[in-house]
């Protein structure tokens, strides 16, 4: 299993663009940005909304991906098991899994500014499609049907639906599944709390969870 860098430097820049604008801003808006610390400080409700709009233009947010070697066989015969081959495959394969951006919307982020705690609901996460590397496959033949190239490919194709069977039953286990999720939040919580933090906001917790749309 491997995890994959969640990429947030878009989270970053909006924000640091988002800062700069608000120096330049027009004499009405000047009583929202304060000096703290030698650095400016925009309003939390809207580096939140301009972080969440920047998270949706992503549409999907790839937080983890397993991967896996399925070896898997399978068997064809003739003329009533007169003539019989078989191909046993073995082969690299991954599968990512997504956090579907176009769920989350504003009514799955709240912002209590007593607590300074924003929370975000999520919606489950979703299995990518199966990629394989059949490059590295490593197939074995046999019997008097692997001569014929034709049913050596009908055999090929019924172990390659196998294994993507085979990858996807194990991406569900529930060990995995919770690994994911736990990346997942940690992805979105820091995609959120970073440009808090160039905003001046570093005192605000983000707690990211799978809400109403996990049902």
């Amino acid at each position: 299993m491997k995890t994959k860098d969640i990429a947030i430097g878009a989270a970053v820049v909006a924000a640091a663009s988002f800062t700069a604008g608000r120096v330049t801003a027009p004499p009405p808006d000047i009583d929202r940005v304060v000096r703290q610390g030698g650095l400016f400080s925009v309003d939390a409700s809207e580096v939140i909304t301009v972080t969440l709009a920047s998270l949706r233009d992503q549409n999907r947010l790839q937080v983890y991906e397993y991967a896996a070697e399925p070896s898997v066989r399978v068997t064809r015969s003739r003329l009533a098991g007169l003539i019989s081959g078989s191909q046993e495959l073995i082969v690299p394969a991954s599968v990512a899994y997504h956090v579907d951006l176009a769920n989350v919307g504003a009514d799955d982020v709240a912002y209590n500014r007593d607590t300074k705690v924003v929370v975000i609901e999520l919606p489950r996460l979703v299995l990518g499609n199966v990629a394989f590397l059949p490059e590295k496959a490593r197939a074995t033949n046999g019997g008097l049907l692997t001569f014929d190239e034709d049913h050596v490919e009908e055999l090929r194709k019924l172990n390659y639906a196998a294994a993507r069977k085979a990858v996807v039953r194990s991406a569900q286990n529930p060990t995995i599944v919770a690994l994911a999720e736990r990346q997942a939040l940690k992805a979105v919580q820091d995609y959120f709390e970073i440009p808090l933090r160039v905003a001046g906001h570093a005192d605000i917790r983000v707690q990211a969870r799978f809400g109403k749309h996990a049902t």
